[in-house]
């Protein structure tokens, strides 16, 4: 298996990022696209590697390097959900529907304020998350193999020869005639 942690000087971590009420909002065109430029300003104010990523309707997971100890990852994923959300008005939701708490801070019912975070001890480690995240579709009911699901780095892993095209499937028994 190659080494993924090529940069030892930085920091790995895994996210898990949610919905609000789990909506199942993320897969569309339009906040995907808008995700997208997100990141992509973000990065050019602070720099990040994406490992793996997968995005699923209602929440995603991703690894992230970071290239230096002790970047404000709180702070960049604000950047990117706070963009998001505002080139995402047509998933906002009514301030009468959100609560009190939510509308002081002007949250707009897309994302769950908090996400979840593991810093990536060691390689075996990081190879454990990166299967989590890319089984993650199949184990959802998304899809019958992690290579059917189109939003994912698990393709590029299979184009460098990391994963076989015919990992992650469901395991459907025959029938054996005698």
């Amino acid at each position: 298996m190659p080494r993924y942690l090529r940069y030892p000087d930085g920091t790995v971590y895994f996210f898990t990022l949610a919905a609000f009420e789990r909506r199942t909002i993320f897969c569309q065109t339009d906040f995907l696209a808008a995700l997208k430029t997100a990141i992509r300003e973000v990065r050019q104010l602070y720099s990040f590697e994406i490992i793996a990523w997968v995005q699923l309707p209602d929440h995603l997971h991703c690894i992230l390097r970071f290239p230096q100890s002790g970047t404000d990852f709180g702070k960049i994923w604000s950047m990117i959900k706070c963009r998001t959300t505002q080139s995402c008005p047509q998933y906002h939701l009514t301030a009468h529907v959100l609560s009190v708490s939510k509308n002081r801070r002007h949250e707009r019912g897309i994302w769950q304020r908090r996400f979840y975070e593991h810093m990536i001890r060691n390689d075996n480690d990081l190879q454990n998350h990166m299967d989590y995240i890319h089984y993650n579709p199949v184990k959802h009911g998304w899809a019958q193999r992690a290579a059917d699901w189109p939003h994912s780095t698990f393709h590029r892993y299979v184009r460098a020869g990391v994963y076989p095209e015919d990992w992650g499937g469901c395991v459907v028994l025959g029938h054996i005639d005698d």
